[in-house]
């Protein structure tokens, strides 16, 4: 009798398919990234932060109205009344600079989350309309976990003022300095026709005319310094059109 050999369990088909190699795509990180899941969550992360940071303008908003509204009704109270000092325009410009150090901070939480709506939309509402998956690349995804995980101002105080300053303040500022003028020349105890005159008459009961006009000037220098210095060394959110303007002409 011939003795034949037990038949193996891994026929030539089962180690081909075994060992072979496989004909299931492999699909890359850059594949997934026009995923229906990947593209809903990220399109819902944009939206979060859209709103987050629409609340955040509302409140820059609110400061700002507190200020147009208290620099107004004390500058009505100064010209309705001659005999209220005007001094009250410190108290005046001490709310302002209260209010613009208040809308100084919420506009640092406001570009913090600004910065992040500006990323998706630089790195993936881009290339999702161009429809060009090289313009993905980047650490961007990495820095906007890092900063979900930690998150982070991306601007100085002094920037966050300057902005506010330069965007709003400047003018509420300036119409305060004017209105203060005005109000010397027109409810001075006597006739200003010289520039003596218009020191002397800085002085409000006790309150020596240097102090007064050490507070006008300093007022006056600090905000438009802090003005300048800000424009020069840092840009803004949106940038002056340029040549492609008219490309926008509908």
């Amino acid at each position: 009798m011939t003795r034949t050999a037990p038949k193996s369990n891994h026929s030539p088909g089962v180690a081909n398919e075994t060992h072979g190699p496989t004909d299931e795509p492999t699909h890359s990180v850059q594949g997934s990234l026009y995923d229906q899941g990947y593209v809903n969550a990220m399109s819902h992360f944009y939206r979060g932060e859209l709103g987050r940071i629409m609340v955040w303008r509302t409140r820059l908003d609110t400061t700002t109205n507190w200020a147009v509204t208290g620099s107004t009704a004390i500058i009505t109270i100064a010209f309705s009344n001659a005999g209220v000092p005007h001094l009250i325009f410190f108290f005046n410009l001490a709310i302002v600079w209260i209010m613009l150090w208040i809308e100084a901070r919420r506009y640092r939480f406001y570009d913090a989350f600004r910065a992040r709506v500006r990323m998706l939309e630089a790195h993936f509402l881009v290339p999702m309309v161009m429809e060009n998956r090289h313009l993905l690349q980047g650490e961007w995804k990495k820095l906007v976990c890092e900063d979900l995980i930690l998150p982070s101002f991306k601007i100085s105080m002094l920037e966050a003022v300057g902005r506010r300053l330069k965007r709003n303040y400047v003018f509420i500022f300036l119409l305060i300095i004017i209105a203060w003028i005005i109000k010397i020349f027109l409810h001075a105890s006597e006739p200003i026709e010289s520039f003596g005159a218009f020191y002397r008459a800085l002085r409000v009961g006790h309150i020596a005319p240097w102090f007064v006009a050490v507070i006008f000037a300093g007022t006056l220098v600090t905000v438009i310094g802090i003005a300048i210095y800000v424009g020069k060394k840092t840009s803004g959110e949106i940038s002056e059109f340029g040549s492609h303007r008219s490309l926008w002409r509908i």
